[in-house]
């Protein structure tokens, strides 16, 4: 049997019945013998289940006095195994519902071990098994991710997670109570570059996922609003921004009009409104929206070198297309619903381009 004496496996667990004593017996079958169970307010009725497993010696029991939810129990466990396990090289988080199988949390755990690195236990949708809801849920989730935050994550919900100790003395501080802390958490690799891997493991589904706690509305808000959160940041910055700009231009246009005038005094003020709004939008990207914290200069180069581009394309696919379509300014809604649709697709490209390579941080998924 593999020696896993020096990592820890992290239990919490909401209300269990039988099956929280099958997946502590599955552990220690399979040579866990630390073992970090985290009873997260559960009801009167169901404490005997805690009880019964932490009659094994590898089982340490901690209590929450009243439901916190999974990601405070979650920090519960790992502030506890920082301060009582200082040898131990790290940790791997399985749900007490026995959806995961043991040989696969053993399998995380030994590779986080090897690598140094967060390994996430992934499962695969496509089986037929599969609930729909899971199923269409997960696909979602991993496409926004992909899309909004730059991150290639198969299974964004798994709670088979091994945590190696470095990583955890960083995400133990992450926000985050309920199922929105494991989001959080993923969120926060990207942001400080914290490697990872996945592995693949069982898909099981224990009565299409009756016993999970996760409440579909309330909980998926929590999580998608973080997913956004960057796309939410990025369009409050331009629009201050383009406040900034207009509100620039007037004050230029009034400080120059006595020495300059006509297409000199209109150059003068854009290039100046536009030089300043720009250079708040980089910063503001920089700092609030994407949290970068590369080199300025290089990012500053890259953001021009994606702005100026954008602009004359923008130029090319108005003013260019109306003259070669001959769409006059008589056809005012015609060219005001072709502008809008021009500028929405160029916003959304700047975006993503900003968000994975000019604010990119440094690759963590190898």
């Amino acid at each position: 049997m593999v020696d896993l004496s020096n990592i820890s496996v992290v239990l919490p667990s909401l209300d269990p019945d039988d099956k929280l004593i099958a997946v502590v017996n599955g552990l220690l079958e399979y040579g866990f013998t630390d073992i970090i169970l985290v009873n997260d307010g559960s009801k009167p009725e169901n404490l005997h289940y805690f009880e019964t497993a932490a009659q094994n010696p590898q089982v340490h029991l901690l209590h929450h006095s009243v439901n916190r939810g999974k990601g405070a129990a979650l920090k519960t466990a790992f502030r506890w195994f920082l301060e009582n396990r200082p040898h131990a090289v790290g940790v791997v988080t399985v749900d007490g519902d026995n959806q995961h199988h043991p040989e696969d949390t053993r399998a995380c755990a030994l590779r986080m071990a090897e690598t140094e690195k967060i390994i996430l236990g992934v499962r695969d949708f496509d089986q037929p098994d599969v609930p729909p809801r899971s199923r269409t849920g997960n696909k979602i989730t991993s496409w926004v991710f992909q899309v909004f935050v730059g991150m290639t994550i198969s299974d964004t919900q798994t709670g088979l997670r091994a945590i190696p100790r470095p990583a955890l003395e960083i995400l133990i501080d992450i926000q985050g109570d309920r199922f929105e802390y494991e989001t959080n958490m993923l969120l926060a690799m990207q942001e400080r570059s914290l490697s990872f891997e996945e592995v693949k493991i069982r898909t099981v589904y224990i009565e299409e996922n009756k016993s999970s706690h996760f409440r579909a509305v309330q909980d998926s808000w929590r999580i998608y609003k973080l997913i956004l959160a960057h796309f939410f940041k990025y369009t409050a910055s331009s629009l201050t921004c383009a406040l900034a700009d207009e509100g620039m231009y007037l004050l230029l246009t009034f400080l120059l009009h006595k020495g300059l005038s006509g297409v000199m005094l209109t150059a003068a003020a854009v290039f100046g409104a536009r030089l300043v709004s720009s250079l708040l939008n980089f910063y503001l990207n920089r700092k609030l929206v994407f949290h970068s914290s590369g080199n300025v200069w290089t990012a500053l180069g890259k953001y021009y070198a994606l702005a100026v581009p954008v602009a004359l394309l923008q130029l090319l696919a108005t003013e260019g297309v109306y003259r070669l379509l001959h769409i006059g300014e008589t056809l005012v809604l015609a060219r005001s619903v072709y502008h809008i649709l021009v500028m929405v697709v160029l916003y959304f490209i700047s975006f993503l381009v900003q968000q994975r390579w000019v604010f990119a941080a440094k690759k963590n998924n190898q």
